[in-house]
């Protein structure tokens, strides 16, 4: 892998969306390389922005967003209308919003509620249905939706909150159990025609594998735990499908993990871009990203594709990538117009920069 890292800061100033151009400013240069007044002149234009008005806009009065928490799209057979509160919350981190309006406290309860473990029917939202009639939805429900408000409020920041400290810990002795076990070596069995998740696997999830990364102090509290979790993710996944049995429901499995996430095709490409780059993104943060051979290939691929400037140029972009997994929507794009190629060619610009930058490498600045 590199050790050095080109970023055009001039092309990103010339055609970034205000959330790239604060991003750079904030993730990406050295501390202090820009003014008070600049910082909030562009903090200003992040607000004003077409993404961060459309996304407040959609909040309910509640705080939450599309009535669910976890959707990571809408699903007329759910009833899920719109992309999930937590979702919502970690875009506006990442597009740059600052976390002190009353739309943010609003939120930050009912996550807060979450952890606490709450047993507010109310809270349980897009399972609220369902879990009157299968209890064990109930457990299953509060378990990820604990996961996901400890990702959302780590990635806003407040990783010494005790709250979030202490269901982060819970969190890690849970997942710890899990791949100290003989289960993760063999999570999943044969039941019936289908591949099942033993019900006493506890595997990590997308959400707190983030939720791990956001916390640095936690890594280095219980690094042994870190380096076991990320070489379990290193291998690869399981190729058959399989399900969770929550009771008599049957659940794919979205956001939980059996091994690496990416898939690389020939090339060292893939087709989920975006979920690839925060994948590496979070082992960066991590400081593991040597554990994952699929994730160094297809950042060494992506870095090939940068001109000598540090823009990211590869042939044919005819639009901005996209994820099928939807995984990575919330975090991936943050540039929504792709009319033109400097556009499409912005997010994956900065993101490489910043990913650089977790990783320690030595950054030239242009």
């Amino acid at each position: 892998m590199p050790t050095t890292h080109r970023v055009p800061v001039s092309w990103l100033k010339e055609h970034a969306s205000a959330s790239i151009k604060l991003r750079t400013v904030t993730d990406v240069l050295p501390t202090g390389a820009a003014s008070e007044a600049d910082l909030a002149a562009l903090r200003a234009d992040v607000l004003a922005s077409k993404s961060v008005l459309q996304t407040l806009k959609k909040q309910r009065k509640n705080g939450t967003w599309g009535d669910n928490l976890l959707g990571i799209a809408a699903n007329r057979a759910t009833g899920i209308k719109d992309v999930g509160t937590v979702a919502q919350y970690r875009h506006l981190m990442e597009l740059g919003a600052p976390r002190g309006d009353r739309a943010f406290r609003l939120v930050e309860r009912i996550f807060y509620r979450e952890l606490s473990r709450d047993d507010d029917p109310e809270l349980l939202f897009e399972h609220k249905a369902a879990a009157k009639r299968n209890p064990h939805l109930v457990t299953y429900a509060r378990n990820l939706f604990r996961e996901g408000a400890a990702a959302a409020l780590a990635n806003a920041g407040l990783i010494e909150d005790p709250r979030v400290r202490g269901a982060a810990h819970k969190i890690a002795s849970d997942v710890s159990a899990f791949l100290r076990s003989e289960l993760s070596e063999k999570p999943v069995v044969k039941v019936g025609s289908r591949f099942v998740l033993d019900p006493a696997a506890c595997p990590p999830t997308i959400f707190s594998v983030a939720m791990f990364a956001y916390m640095p102090n936690l890594q280095r509290e219980r690094a042994g735990f870190v380096e076991r979790l990320c070489h379990f993710l290193a291998q690869p996944a399981p190729r058959k499908k399989w399900v969770m049995a929550v009771g008599k429901k049957v659940i794919p499995p979205q956001f939980h993990l059996l091994g690496n996430p990416i898939e690389v095709a020939r090339g060292n490409t893939t087709a989920d871009l975006p979920l690839a780059l925060y994948w590496i993104e979070l082992l960066a943060r991590l400081q593991m990203l040597h554990t994952s051979e699929a994730a160094q290939k297809v950042l060494h691929h992506t870095l090939s594709e940068c001109d000598e400037h540090g823009v990211w140029a590869p042939k044919n972009l005819r639009s901005l990538p996209k994820s099928p997994s939807r995984l990575a929507d919330f975090w991936f794009p943050l540039e929504t117009d792709g009319k033109t190629l400097e556009h499409r060619q912005a997010d994956v610009t900065f993101r490489l920069a910043h990913i650089a930058k977790l990783a320690g490498w030595q950054l030239e600045y242009a």
